[in-house]
Parts: C-alpha cells; sequence; structure tokens
C-alpha cells in the first residue's frame, strides 16, 4: 500500500495494469489496495473507460512527516551511516528512503539536513558490503525472534546449492557482511551462514529453543579467527580490555580478560601482516605462538630502524 501511495505520488496517472506490473501483483490487488488507501482517508480516484487508471485528487498532498530537529537528523546520519557501512540490502534502499524523507520534511529542516549529507566525509575508507536480500534478512530476523524454524536454500563458497532446516539462534552485521548462526539441522550442528549467499527461506511450523546465554556475536568472531589460514597466532597486550577491542574490531579475533593484559586468538595469512597490526598498538604485548611471528616482528623493526636514521637525498639500497 505504501508503495502504490508513493507511486500515486509521484505521477498524474496510472493505468492498473502499470501499477500491477510495478508492484509485480494483479490487478484485483491493485483495487483492493486502493480501496484499503481510501479507507484511511487518501482521496484515491479512479477514472473507467480503455484510458482509464487512478491518481490522488488533485490538490492532495501529503502532510510534512513531523520531526525534530535531533530526530531527523538521527534518521540522516543513521542512514548515511549505513550505507557507509555496507549494511545495505539488495535494492538502493538507503538512497531511495533519503530521497522520500528529504521530500516531505518542511522546508526548514531540509536544507539544513541536505547540506549535511552533501559535505559530510568520513576518515575511515567506505566498506564494500555483501547485500543480501531485503526479504531473506527480514525472514531471518523475525525467525530468530519468534524462535521458529526455517528452512533456506544455500550456496556454499564452492557454489554447492543444498536445502537445509535452520533455527535462527541470531542476526549478526560484521565487516560489510550479515551472517546468520544457528543450529543446523542437515548437519545437526552449529553453523555460521552468509545471508547474501541464502537465496530464500521458508517458515516452518516447528519451534526451537536456543541454549541459555548464547552469544552469536562471540561465536562468529570466535568461527572467523579460526578461519582457512595457515597461522595460528597467540598474543597477550597488556592493555585494558575495551581499548584493545576498540582497535582490534576491524579483525577476525577473540579476546579474553586476563590479570596481565588481552589475550588475543587470530589465525592469519602473512605474519608480516599480524607484525604491522602489533607494531601499531600503543601497548607492550607478549608473543606466545609462533615463533615465527618474532622473526616478522624483528624484520620490520630493521626496516623502521633503517628509516629513523635515513637522511634526506640518501640513496636507498
Amino acid at each position: 500500500m505504501l508503495t502504490l501511495l508513493e507511486l500515486l505520488q509521484s505521477n498524474a496517472r496510472l493505468t492498473g495494469t502499470e501499477l500491477a506490473d510495478r508492484l509485480d501483483t494483479d490487478v484485483r490487488t491493485v483495487r483492493r489496495y486502493t480501496f484499503h488507501l481510501r479507507e484511511l482517508g487518501i482521496p484515491v480516484e479512479a477514472e473507467r473507460g480503455r484510458y482509464g487508471g487512478y491518481r490522488l485528487a488533485r490538490g492532495y498532498r501529503m502532510p510534512p512527516l513531523v520531526l525534530t530537529n535531533d530526530e531527523a537528523l538521527a534518521v540522516v546520519l543513521g542512514l548515511l551511516a549505513a550505507d557507509r557501512l555496507g549494511m545495505g540490502t539488495t535494492a538502493p534502499a538507503a538512497a531511495g528512503a533519503l530521497a522520500k524523507i528529504e521530500r516531505v520534511l518542511p522546508h526548514a529542516l531540509r536544507e539544513p539536513l541536505a547540506a549535511m549529507r552533501e559535505t559530510l566525509s568520513f576518515t575511515a575508507n567506505a566498506v564494500i558490503g555483501q547485500a543480501p536480500g531485503t526479504g531473506v534478512l527480514l525472514a531471518l530476523a523475525q525467525a530468530s525472534r519468534a524462535r521458529t524454524t526455517v528452512g533456506i536454500h544455500h550456496q556454499s563458497w564452492r557454489r554447492e546449492h543444498t536445502e537445509r532446516d535452520v533455527d535462527p539462534y541470531g542476526v549478526v552485521f560484521h565487516t560489510g557482511r550479515w551472517y546468520v548462526v544457528g543450529h543446523d539441522h542437515l548437519r545437526d550442528g552449529l553453523r555460521t551462514f552468509r545471508i547474501d549467499r541464502i537465496t530464500s527461506v521458508t517458515p516452518r511450523a516447528d519451534g526451537f529453543t536456543a541454549p541459555d546465554g548464547f552469544d552469536p556475536v562471540a561465536h562468529l568472531t570466535s568461527t572467523l579467527a579460526q578461519g582457512p589460514y595457515p597461522w595460528q597466532v597467540e598474543v597477550t597486550v597488556h592493555g585494558p580490555l575495551e581499548e584493545v577491542a576498540r582497535r582490534l574490531h576491524h579483525s577476525a579475533v577473540t579476546l579474553t580478560a586476563q590479570p596481565t593484559g588481552v589475550l588475543v586468538h587470530a589465525r592469519a595469512e602473512r605474519l608480516d601482516g599480524m607484525a604491522h597490526l602489533l607494531a601499531s598498538l600503543e601497548w607492550p604485548f607478549t608473543i606466545h605462538r609462533p615463533d615465527e611471528l618474532r622473526q616478522s616482528l624483528k624484520k620490520l623493526a630493521v626496516r623502521l630502524v633503517e628509516s629513523s636514521e635515513r637522511t634526506p637525498g640518501e640513496t636507498l639500497q
């Protein structure tokens, strides 16, 4: 109904067939939607005949969206941040939502918020997300809240297609990708699925009970930290947990508070990259494993010393 109203506001007149095509439904459903809009007091006029169609009554405009300055700013910043973090879905929803909000806001709010959108800059690079289907994402979130089993069609990274039932314990967004964590009936175990690889979700009649105290975020980060990388890294960073977590939030790591600091578990594809990450921290650290990481840090230290002693005009070796 809201989409139909948006189409009628954006077009002088549309036939029932045109509306049905744009809504991906049939003409009978269009008639039912227009009837419900009239019940809500929105004057939708129907013109009969070969060239007839639907339109809003002349002069009718939707009332302005009533938001305070703080509320409007919160909405716009939320949409901009979601786009920056790669949280979008398959349709350009954020851009459409911004356009609609700006169109119905009073002029006194519309111009300052447009200026904010056009001039806002970010220090961090944009994340290119893996966009899931809107219907799939919402269906999984609803099933997770209702504790209802769902059937999913899933495509693995090897492009293998499977159908399975899943008890969705929770939906997690992490570094540009959406995941669902839950019990997989096919494998009879706890599994994590990327939602952009799920093509459809079908509700089942069965319900489920999630394990007491289960934390989907902790399980996801632990799973990613044990990913298919050759080096298993274990380091104690001698700093406060909250600050260390902020510095390492972008990495697939698990953090455990210890009396002497924070125990960091991670898997790395290259140890020189892990050496750079540790060197960027402002706290001392102790390497537990692997010993090869010590050599990578020593090589990095040599390069840093050489750079610190190099003078202008000196030829690089």
